[in-house]
């Protein structure tokens, strides 16, 4: 995987015949009793948490499935800039027809409704969500239910792009694999919060798992899944641009971010 370009707001990164860009949401200030028996220090900003929320968007030159929304104008003066990280990066929002959610929190997928209240992808055909957290396609959201493709297993997104359960951080917690090639790129929503601990502490659980040690044991799996050589990870709170490999280190893992 190599990095192509970079910004403040996007950057981008060729997987094989792939392009994968990173679209920054913005960011969200957190206290950081959401880490639970933690073991390590975690990197603060005026003794907060502070976690990147990306979003990432994959191009095969004919087809664009975009994985994560962000919050639109659901959360905050930090959130919602989306729209603006995909016109930076020129990519049309009228040209995407799928979107991939990891999770039904409100950073992922409220996203799909524009800030003015009209579809934020208005070409959109499919969306991917993981069996349990469908109900949350309700309210001003319900417009996408028909179009909802529920995730219960390995299901294929594109040729590309397989989606795989991970429950734990909510029942439908969902991971995507992108792969080209021998290279495959693991994009996730929330395995990770709170990358300065929990590579190196993966046992160190996030206050709202609603199972935590569900959200463990997924961790762990993925992590050592992760390792494997040709794998590099992407993730919706990893610090900005989210992208690296992850490399044994003692008895946990690190994230290396510089890809060469």
């Amino acid at each position: 995987m190599r990095k192509i370009t970079e910004s403040a707001h996007h950057a981008s990164f060729e997987l094989g015949g792939l392009t994968v860009v990173a679209l920054l949401d913005g960011h969200l200030d957190l206290p950081p009793s959401r880490l639970l028996d933690e073991d390590g220090r975690a990197a603060l900003v005026d003794g907060r948490l502070r976690l990147s929320v990306n979003a990432f968007l994959v191009d095969d030159g004919e087809r664009r499935v975009l994985v994560d929304t962000g919050a639109s104008n659901s959360w905050g003066p930090t959130m919602g800039r989306l729209p603006e990280s995909m016109a930076a990066a020129g990519a049309d929002r009228e040209s995407i027809t799928d979107v991939a959610i990891t999770h039904a929190h409100l950073d992922h997928l409220n996203g799909l409704i524009a800030p003015d209240g009209s579809d934020a992808f208005p070409a959109l055909e499919r969306v991917f969500i993981g069996s349990g957290d469908e109900g949350r396609l309700s309210g001003d959201l319900a417009r996408f239910r028909d179009r909802a493709v529920i995730v219960t297993g390995p299901l294929p997104v594109t040729p590309w792009m397989t989606a795989l359960p991970a429950r734990g951080h909510t029942p439908g917690h969902t991971v995507y694999d992108v792969h080209s090639g021998a290279s495959h790129l693991l994009i996730w929503g929330d395995t990770v919060h709170v990358p300065s601990v929990q590579f190196e502490h993966p046992e160190v659980a996030w206050e709202l798992d609603a199972d935590r040690e569900l959200a463990r044991a997924e961790r762990a799996a993925l992590l050592e899944r992760l390792v494997a050589p040709g794998y590099f990870v992407a993730g919706a709170h990893l610090d900005w641009p989210g992208i690296g490999r992850v490399v044994r280190d003692g008895s946990g893992y690190a994230l290396v971010t510089d890809l060469g």
